[in-house]
């Protein structure tokens, strides 16, 4: 009789024990999160600077440098770290979506996200025209997926909130906006996944932004932006802005997705026999672009976007051009790398051109460049809203901002009618399929 009276106590015990655990995989997870997306942050800084050092001593040095590190990356990728292609967003998605714990297992272990890391790292060393923000979004999956499994979750449930949240903190902790990362999550990574967006998984995003903002203070990333919209003609700008984002935008999606028609196919058909020789021409017309440009294609585009928002362009309206071909062979290259930041700078390179429409003002054309082009790659709106807003702390642009990345995702979608992280994740699944029957 009294070993019945204990067993209640005993099974609320373990279930409080069990409640605690998932707790402390969430919250300790998202805080390692935060920690890597930091040092991730500073490496990507130090490597690029190098690569700008060596620019200022050798301005020739990338036609050599550029093609021979994509063509090593392009190695070491496909030899050995299959699964650190691309941005690393398609890989979390994908990872959503797999049934298989093998194959999940596989797209997320920390040997694949040390590998993106240090390969987006090698990117960002020789120039390419990549951002952090994505493979982070893989990097923090794979970070709280791998520490809840050491902790014993292993639930269908548990498992999705734990890649959600690792990858929404990423973005969170990437570009120091929480709030874009709870945004993300829902409307990126979780669109396609049946899962309600529950309170732990939003406390873990959370996490993942204070400890960035706890580091490195509540600073914007493009600094204060005090863009305004001026009533009346002023307006005009959010259609032109919008067509502008959701064509290129459209067209971007459509040159990088994989294809067999056209000669778009035929170029696939090259990358995929001749990987490495492929990306090294890739680095060569990359090192061409730079050389045309002044040497503005390389890396994020960090410096360009910001003196645009600040009205002390360093770069002329051609730079929307060549920047946008320096992103487009930089990821047809198959190199890890993201493309958030990428996109930033051909969104606020559509300044230039807004500007001459009467009675606007040039950083609100920057800003809802930035937005409009993003949610044309991403068609993801809502984030990329968030995102631009977050970063420049410019509230007042809510509105227009919603409206161009709304219609832009629109435009977008009349152009390549397939989201490009979901048909390249679709990709993923489809390439694991006959291991995933058998």
């Amino acid at each position: 009789m009294p070993d019945r009276t204990r067993l209640p106590s005993l099974t609320l015990g373990r279930s409080r024990w069990r409640e605690w655990r998932q707790r402390l995989a969430f919250w300790i997870g998202a805080v390692l999160v935060g920690l890597v997306a930091l040092a991730f942050a500073w490496l990507a800084e130090a490597a690029f600077a190098s690569f700008e050092r060596l620019l200022e001593w050798m301005p020739w040095a990338p036609l050599l440098i550029t093609p021979l590190g994509f063509a090593l990356l392009a190695y070491l990728t496909q030899r050995w770290f299959e699964n650190a292609k691309g941005s690393g967003i398609p890989q979390v998605i994908a990872a959503l979506e797999m049934p298989s714990r093998r194959l999940r297992a596989r797209l997320l272990s920390i040997p694949v996200a040390a590998a993106r890391m240090s390969l987006t790292l090698g990117a960002l060393l020789v120039g390419g025209s990549v951002g952090r923000e994505g493979p982070t979004v893989h990097i923090g999956a794979a970070v709280l997926y791998t520490f809840g499994q050491r902790l014993g979750l292993h639930g269908r449930r548990a498992i999705a909130g734990l890649i959600l949240a690792g990858g929404a903190a990423g973005i969170a902790a990437a570009f120091n906006t929480p709030l874009a990362g709870v945004v993300f999550a829902i409307e990126e990574l979780s669109r396609t996944f049946e899962q309600r967006f529950s309170g732990l998984v939003l406390t873990a995003v959370l996490i993942g932004g204070v400890v960035t903002l706890g580091l490195m203070g509540h600073n914007a990333y493009f600094g204060e932006i005090s863009g305004r919209m001026p009533v009346g003609w002023g307006w005009s700008v959010v259609p032109a802005c919008a067509l502008l984002g959701g064509v290129l935008g459209g067209c971007y999606a459509r040159l990088v997705l994989p294809t067999d028609k056209g000669v778009l196919g035929r170029l696939c058909t090259l990358r995929g026999r001749y990987p490495v020789r492929f990306a090294a021409i890739c680095g060569l017309v990359l090192a061409v672009l730079g050389l045309v440009s002044g040497n503005h294609v390389f890396g994020t585009g960090y410096e360009e976007t910001r003196a645009l928002l600040e009205g002390r362009p360093i770069t002329d309206a051609s730079f929307l051009l060549w920047k946008f071909l320096a992103n487009v062979v930089s990821y047809l290259s198959g190199i890890p790398g993201g493309l958030f930041s990428p996109s930033l700078s051909i969104g606020a390179a559509f300044q230039p051109l807004l500007s001459l429409i009467p009675n606007v003002d040039p950083q609100a054309c920057a800003l809802l460049g930035m937005g409009a082009y993003l949610a044309g790659v991403t068609r993801s709106p809502l984030t990329a809203s968030v995102i631009v807003l977050e970063l420049t702390h410019s509230p007042d642009l809510a509105i227009p901002m919603l409206a161009v990345t709304l219609m832009a995702a629109g435009i977008s979608g009349c152009i390549s009618p397939v989201s490009l992280y979901h048909a390249l994740a679709k990709q993923i699944i489809d390439k694991v399929a006959p291991a995933r029957s058998s």
